[in-house]
């Protein structure tokens, strides 16, 4: 695959200035993505399996197409990479994209790309008194991912400031710890720990919930934004996007193909997804997962809004949203959104 040194982007960038954009002028032919771990990630698994990034630059007219794949935990790690430009395109939760759509309007303008589907995440307890959030006390521990910022965490500031009042939008916040989704499953299992509640994205909650039968279901994030909400999207800067179109283009393209994908064959996507992050998860767990009403893989995103206007109301985002597009990218827009 062909490597864009620096000289070439200097060229490049001479060459658009003077009106002479080519395909090669404009440095077109390269993409470092930047993923999570789960099967939340499942399209763009079937992206990389299927090489569609390439098929999708070819039919634009961009023969070859360096393609980097990159796994990182954590939005705070895909932010700083992001704006440090070492990555193109990175992955989060929504929350997290939105945080850096409002810090960076007027100087980078990140936005998202796509959604990547609508997953619930369940809040799982094994103690028998929690029913409601309005269960949960002082004596109680609730794991995420990342305390206070994270899409668990904001999702249950936004129920929270609904429960208990805007003022008190973090109360959960102060009985909630950073634990990663698979320390904090075992230990709902296993229980006797302080860690008896857990917010938790798939596979997670379907391994507890068949591990053990005192852990039951407490709320979903479907039950607090309303419905079938996007999970993770993909988001980059407007500078990427502008300074590759094609590349770009290609790469939206080759996400909905691959949505195309999923729903055509679920079985076959569930292998994908075994077989490129080498899971070792039970294969018939897999397919119940891609196959669960609950789960749509998809780029078109679904309650986006609602995440943005409920944080603006709580003080997270200083910036109010108009509309889902103001913070996707408008090659999104040809598609259903909310």
């Amino acid at each position: 695959m062909t490597v864009l040194h620096r000289r070439d982007i200097l060229k490049a960038g001479a060459a658009a200035a003077l009106g002479l954009g080519t395909v090669a002028a404009r440095a077109e032919g390269r993409i470092r993505i930047a993923q999570q771990f789960g099967i939340g990630y499942l399209l763009l698994d079937v992206v990389r399996d299927r090489k569609l990034i390439e098929k999708q630059a070819k039919a634009l007219g961009v023969p070859v197409v360096e393609v980097e794949w990159s796994s990182i935990s954590g939005a705070t790690a895909m932010n700083e990479a992001l704006l440090a430009g070492s990555l193109d395109i990175v992955s989060a939760g929504v929350p997290p994209m939105l945080t850096m759509w409002d810090r960076t309007r007027g100087r980078q303008n990140v936005k998202a790309v796509a959604a990547l589907g609508a997953l619930p995440n369940y809040l799982l307890s094994n103690n028998p008194q929690v029913r409601t959030l309005k269960d949960l006390g002082a004596r109680d521990r609730i794991a995420v991912p990342a305390a206070g910022v994270g899409f668990q965490s904001r999702v249950l500031q936004i129920e929270a400031a609904r429960l208990f009042g805007r003022e008190n939008f973090k109360r959960l916040d102060d009985i909630s710890v950073s634990l990663p989704h698979p320390d904090a499953t075992a230990a709902l299992i296993k229980g006797g720990s302080e860690i008896n509640t857990h917010f938790s994205s798939a596979p997670f909650y379907y391994q507890a919930l068949a591990a053990n039968p005192a852990v039951h279901k407490v709320i979903s994030s479907y039950d607090i934004l309303g419905g079938p909400a996007t999970f993770n999207v993909l988001y980059t800067t407007q500078r990427y996007r502008d300074e590759n179109r094609l590349v770009y283009k290609a790469f939206y393209n080759a996400l909905v193909e691959a949505e195309q994908i999923v729903k055509a064959d679920k079985a076959a996507a569930a292998d994908i997804f075994i077989r490129v992050q080498n899971s070792r998860l039970d294969p018939a767990l897999v397919r119940r997962i891609v196959q669960d009403p609950e789960n749509d893989f998809t780029v078109s995103p679904q309650r986006s809004q609602v995440y943005a206007d409920e944080l603006f109301k709580l003080g997270v985002l200083r910036n109010q949203a108009a509309s889902w597009k103001d913070f996707f990218f408008e090659e999104a827009w040809s598609r259903p959104g909310s």
